[in-house]
């Protein structure tokens, strides 16, 4: 392994090997498969490559602004709202009409784009199923281009996968869900296409490619004349929305589609977007299908946001729930804006994995999913999310039960009590205690998810929950808050600083893991790589901004191009 910015290390060659058939000044540094290059076309690499030299500019502009608003931030101030775009909140502007193909998402399933995955999901019985090549996907240069074949695949309807295992040969139902697509954020490169000499933007490159081989198909059998439908994540502002627009604008241009046949979803999972929802959907009035409460990285930016403020520090994750003040109002305030503006305000993710060998647990987590979809439809949300099949039937029986047969809630719940929110409400210190247990499992779960995460996993089955990034980012960044501050355990009668126990509760915690998983995957897997990482994050003095962006740099692999070498 050589270092971070360098992106991962090159594979000995012994033979000469293929390479990909590139445009001037793209260079491939995967691994070469004559699969992968029905999606690595020269002409789909021009797109990806155009949209990369028009946009990359404006991309590190934006991101040395969140540098900026975070050195204000650690000097003290709040984010809020901008006096410069009152007028875009106070206006009586609308989005574009919802496109009546997904007029109904009151229940959307989430997944990586693994090929057995994207089938099950979209026969599952959701309106929607959100592939992604995000927090619920290791970036691996054969998890991407596996995950854009197997997307290919799904649009065109011919996609199957032969489980061996099971004797089983899955194929797609008569009626699926809606797809939807989440590229990465923006702040994530993709260091096997360089462009340029510099690698190529993440989202760029999955949004780019996929949009290429699939507009065509998917408007014709999806999307009834509108689409691809897309996901937009980690944004913290309108400039950031800003570029999507433009993107998709050029998209569409070099397809020869109607203005507004794409429309995409913005999750607003950052504090600062918060303060900026009327401006993201104005930036994206001709593509916007709505927001959604992606609340778990909320939370972990509520902490990164405010790691330079000691009077706000989190109790244990498990208590900062949508009853918490500062999370409600966000729900609430989201729920207004979208249906203001005439579209979708989609609610947060069922996490629960069906306990099949344990039938009280499992019915007291399907009662937390009832009432936690209770809540979301009864507030005004007009769907919701779910990480596993198992939950479709529950969460659509909750959200019909309050809206029949209406495809969704926007004309009908308002929420104009919502206008009345403060930024006082938004950022209100959440309540609660800090736990010897809440360290334990920050601790635990952490390691455990970035251990698969490194050996291709990003969507995780821990302690019967569907585990991807954000917890493993709440984990990290609240473990380096306590110990940054010298955080006392105060909700067990311990009495302990974290600073004080911390490295005995990794031993302790490893233990655990290894009685757990057994010797046998405890050896094979990268458990203890991962707790290397991971503590090091937790003790940095300065926090990192992603644990992906540091732990990216150990699965990036380059392949030399038609050399040979002696072994």
């Amino acid at each position: 392994m050589i270092g971070l910015g360098s992106y991962g290390y090159t594979a000995p060659s012994s033979k000469k090997i293929n390479a990909y058939d590139v445009p001037q000044g793209v260079d491939i540094r995967g691994r070469f498969d004559e699969e992968f290059a029905k999606i690595l076309t020269k002409d789909a690499l021009q797109f990806v490559a155009d949209l990369q030299r028009e946009f990359r500019n404006h991309i590190k502009y934006a991101m040395e602004c969140r540098k900026e608003a975070k050195r204000r931030h650690n000097e003290g101030a709040l984010p809020g709202f901008d006096p410069a775009t009152r007028y875009i909140r106070e206006g009586k502007w609308t989005c574009a009409p919802v496109p009546p193909a997904v007029a109904d998402r009151r229940v959307e399933i989430t997944g990586p784009v693994e090929r057995k995955m994207i089938i099950n999901a979209l026969n599952s019985g959701a309106k929607v199923f959100m592939a992604d090549f995000e927090d619920a996907l290791s970036p691996s240069w054969e998890n991407l281009m596996r995950g854009q074949i197997n997307l290919k695949d799904a649009v065109e309807g011919t996609i199957t996968f032969n489980d061996k295992a099971r004797n089983r040969v899955y194929k797609l139902n008569n009626e699926i869900a809606r797809l939807f697509v989440r590229p990465r954020g923006w702040h994530l490169p993709e260091a096997h296409i360089f462009i340029d000499g510099e690698p190529a933007t993440g989202c760029l490159v999955d949004f780019g490619l996929y949009f290429y081989h699939n507009y065509a198909n998917f408007r014709n059998t999806q999307g009834q004349g509108f689409g691809p439908f897309f996901y937009l994540p980690k944004m913290e502002n309108s400039r950031e929305a800003k570029i999507w627009n433009s993107v998709f604008d050029k998209a569409e241009k070099m397809a020869g589609i109607e203005k507004g046949s794409i429309r995409a979803t913005v999750l607003i999972e950052t504090l600062p977007a918060v303060f900026q929802m009327d401006e993201i959907l104005y930036e994206l009035r001709d593509h916007s299908v709505g927001l959604n409460c992606g609340r778990w990285d909320y939370i972990f930016s509520y902490v990164k946001t405010f790691q330079g403020h000691p009077d706000r520090l989190l109790p244990d994750r498990g208590q900062v729930g949508m009853t918490q003040h500062f999370m409600r109002s966000y729900s609430d305030l989201l729920i207004r804006t979208c249906h203001r503006r005439g579209v979708h305000a989609m609610g947060g993710m069922a996490a629960q994995i069906p306990i099949r060998d344990d039938p009280t647990a499992n019915e007291a987590a399907f009662e937390l999913v009832r009432k936690d979809k209770q809540r979301e439809v009864k507030a005004g949300h007009d769907g919701t999310w779910a990480a596993h099949p198992g939950l479709i039937k529950t969460c659509m029986e909750v959200f019909t039960n309050t809206m029949g047969n209406s495809p969704n809630q926007i004309e009908t719940v308002k929420r104009e009590d919502a206008s009345n929110l403060t930024e006082d409400d938004l950022l209100q210190r959440p309540r609660g205690v800090r736990t010897m247990e809440g360290l334990r499992l920050n601790t635990r779960v952490g390691i455990q998810y970035l251990a698969a995460w490194l050996t291709g996993s990003g969507s995780v089955p821990l302690y019967n929950l569907m585990e991807d990034a954000a917890t493993a980012e709440i984990s990290r960044v609240q473990i380096w808050q306590w110990l940054k501050y010298g955080v006392e355990l105060d909700g067990d009668g311990l009495g302990v600083r974290v600073n004080h126990v911390f490295g005995r509760v990794v031993e302790e915690e490893m233990a655990r893991i290894e009685r757990e998983v057994g010797k046998e995957k405890f050896k094979k897997g990268m458990y203890k790589e991962a707790c290397k990482i991971f503590t090091r994050q937790c003790t940095a003095s300065t926090l990192d901004e992603f644990l992906t962006l540091d732990a990216y740099n150990y699965i990036v692999i380059h392949h030399p191009k038609d050399v040979s070498s002696k072994l």
